[in-house]
């Protein structure tokens, strides 16, 4: 995958390159002559196979060679098809490859079954050569789709950190609030799906700084009206950097809003108080947070304690949210504690 900039120096997301790989399917049966046959039929038809012949050996096997597809029996000694289904479809490596259940058992009961495990599809044996090929074939289309958009999150992601990395001012800024916003939500008893949307957030909440002029970000004097309005601009920008990505939507709001204030003051939209995401209070503090203690061009770095009683001392101009910055400060007090 390739990464490219319009006209207006925003990102842009190419497609994968032009290499073919051969599809990998692995079959897996107790019954070693429906083995074979899927392995003649699926070579003939261009596919790389694998083989396995119970549940157990599918999961190594699975772990090893990373299948675009399965074909699983559901009648199989040591862990039957049901089981292993499950297993491969709770594991967050494995969850997206395609699990088609191969199985004589046709009624409702083993039906419902199957897709409580987690099965993509169902083929009935004795199963018809091109329906099992063309389900195989769309199956891995969609998987490939998949892939795709993973490869896009990765490259957003490296792409914010490298933004960082590559920053004397702000190395490894947008690592250490997603580590902090991350810690601060589990400490605030937010569920765990939550925090992890909150924890990406913070990776990308300043992506939209791609387009802002690096010597206005490094400017070692104070920012004028037009260059404090440039520097604004970034939570839009990163908002629509993150748009067209599916898996970016839960964290568009925090990226867009992690500069509201409580008192309705921030930017860009002026929202105040639980009008702003809870992601985003969470997000506004531990940013303030990270910039006082990190050496900025205007200043020499802040220990950690002086920062939070300046924030404090800030906080009666209503810019955080009191409740979430008294958590902050308490789990501040306890991680020192426990490091001692």
């Amino acid at each position: 995958m390739t990464l490219h900039f319009d006209e207006n120096g925003m990102p842009k997301i190419s497609g994968m390159d032009n290499r073919v790989r051969v599809p990998k399917v692995l079959v897996v049966d107790d019954n070693v002559q429906n083995v074979e046959l899927l392995e003649a039929l699926l070579n003939i038809s261009g596919y790389e196979v694998m083989k396995a012949y119970n549940g157990k050996e599918a999961i190594q096997k699975v772990a090893e060679f990373d299948p675009d597809i399965i074909l699983l029996d559901v009648l199989m000694p040591i862990m039957d098809g049901y089981e292993t289904c499950h297993h491969l479809k709770q594991d967050k490596k494995t969850r997206f490859i395609p699990i088609v259940l191969l199985t004589a058992l046709d009624s409702l009961e083993d039906k419902v079954k199957g897709i409580e495990a987690g099965a993509d599809d169902f083929i009935t044996k004795p199963f018809q050569k091109p329906e099992l090929l063309a389900r195989v074939k769309s199956l891995i289309r969609v998987k490939s789709l998949l892939d795709e958009l993973e490869n896009a999150q990765d490259v957003l992601f490296t792409l914010a950190l490298a933004l960082d990395f590559n920053d004397p001012y702000t190395h490894g800024h947008s690592q250490r609030v997603a580590d902090l916003s991350h810690r601060l939500s589990a400490f605030i008893g937010l569920p765990v799906e939550e925090q992890s949307i909150i924890k990406n957030a913070g990776i990308l909440h300043d992506i939209g700084k791609i387009a802002t002029d690096k010597g206005v970000l490094h400017k070692p004097g104070t920012l004028n009206g037009k260059e404090l309005n440039h520097v604004k601009e970034h939570p839009v920008v990163g908002a629509k950097i993150c748009e067209p990505l599916n898996f970016a939507k839960p964290l568009i709001p925090i990226i867009r809003s992690h500069h509201e204030k409580y008192n309705g003051s921030g930017y860009p939209d002026g929202k105040a108080g639980n009008d702003i995401p809870q992601g985003a209070r969470i997000m506004a503090i531990v940013d303030v947070y990270d910039a006082l203690t990190s050496v900025r061009p205007y200043r020499s770095d802040i220990p950690t304690e002086v920062a939070v009683e300046v924030m404090k001392a800030e906080a009666v101009k209503g810019y955080w949210d009191p409740e979430i910055l008294e958590a902050f400060s308490e789990m501040l007090k306890l991680e020192a504690s426990e490091a001692h």
